[in-house]
């Protein structure tokens, strides 16, 4: 497979690089690193990364500006389906490969590589170079590293293996970089941030399942000076309450017309309740995009009772 994209890739002259919209680490490095590692490589083709940016990744990397291109290539990282790729028109591109860590969703028409135990699209990156022996420099690396350490949430998930510590000991060691400067990079925040996560925690209401949740409005986004990707890029900051399985931010984003829900989990699978509102993910990690509150209680409703519904399996276990 990794073979089969690399001619893919040598038979373009012009190839795009998305990934979904709502960017997060994960995607927007690996879609970085590997537009940075084929322009490197291959200085005569024309390479481009888009998207809608966030100013609160704007630090990691600068995306380019779309442009439409005859016989191009679309390379799409980190996004399981069609309709959350950001920016783009399947129709006017003459190939597409898809490099994915999600759940299979559905096919994009050309080549997939998936890998649902990955920790993110960016390990499956590395491999990709480490088999195919493209030249690469340590800020490639430094990319990739970011966007890894970013989806496994500094490796607390369970797809940090032996063979993912293994994969990271050898670039660390060939392409040394300011590790340090890195995280700094990926965790540094404005004191309105901190205080909105203290918000979050003043506010969240837990049910007496182990539903935590909290709608974020138009008005505390504007009262803490945050944008609306702010809320859904803290959820992980709340893995650890001993009281809460399941939590959720629902985030009001009125530019887009849309409340953007976050959900994560400690022990149910959420992954098919975000499915149900178009919305997708991995099975302890997902997300999804609705119209109203209205519509992202439902959700809330529908979480309660796939609580109920685990808690009565884990006691009729007898655990």
């Amino acid at each position: 497979m990794y073979k089969k994209i690399l001619k893919m890739i040598k038979r373009y002259d012009a190839i795009v690089i998305a990934r979904h919209i709502g960017v997060d680490p994960d995607a927007l490095c690996s879609q970085l690193a590997l537009r940075d590692v084929i322009r490197l490589n291959f200085p005569e083709k024309k390479v481009i990364a888009i998207g809608t940016g966030s100013a609160k990744f704007a630090h990691i990397g600068k995306l380019d500006k779309l442009e439409k291109l005859d016989h191009a290539l679309l390379i799409v990282t980190d996004t399981p389906d069609k309709r959350r790729v950001d920016s783009v028109d399947f129709s006017q591109f003459s190939s597409v490969i898809k490099i994915d860590h999600h759940p299979f969703v559905e096919d994009f028409g050309g080549i997939e590589l998936i890998d649902e135990k990955a920790s993110s699209a960016c390990e499956i990156i590395m491999k990709f170079l480490m088999h195919t022996k493209l030249q690469i420099n340590s800020s490639i690396v430094e990319l990739l590293y970011m966007g890894l350490v970013s989806d496994s949430n500094r490796f607390l998930f369970d797809s940090s293996t032996p063979e993912l510590f293994s994969l990271i000991s050898y670039y660390l060691d060939k392409y040394p970089f300011d590790l340090s400067d890195c995280y700094q990079k990926l965790y540094m925040r404005p004191l309105n941030e901190v205080r909105l996560e203290g918000y979050i925690a003043l506010h969240m209401t837990v049910t007496e399942h182990g539903l935590g949740y909290i709608p974020i409005t138009n008005e505390i986004i504007h009262e803490y000076g945050v944008d609306s990707a702010s809320a859904g890029n803290m959820i992980n900051n709340f893995n650890f309450i001993k009281e809460v399985l399941v939590w959720v931010t629902m985030t009001e984003d009125i530019k887009n017309n849309q409340i953007r829900i976050s959900i994560r989990s400690r022990g149910p699978v959420i992954n098919h309740v975000a499915e149900k509102y178009h919305g997708g993910g991995h099975k302890f990690a997902s997300g999804a995009r609705v119209k109203t509150m209205e519509e992202a209680m439902k959700i809330i409703d529908d979480l309660e009772q796939l609580l109920i519904e685990y808690q009565s399996e884990v006691t009729d276990n007898g655990n």
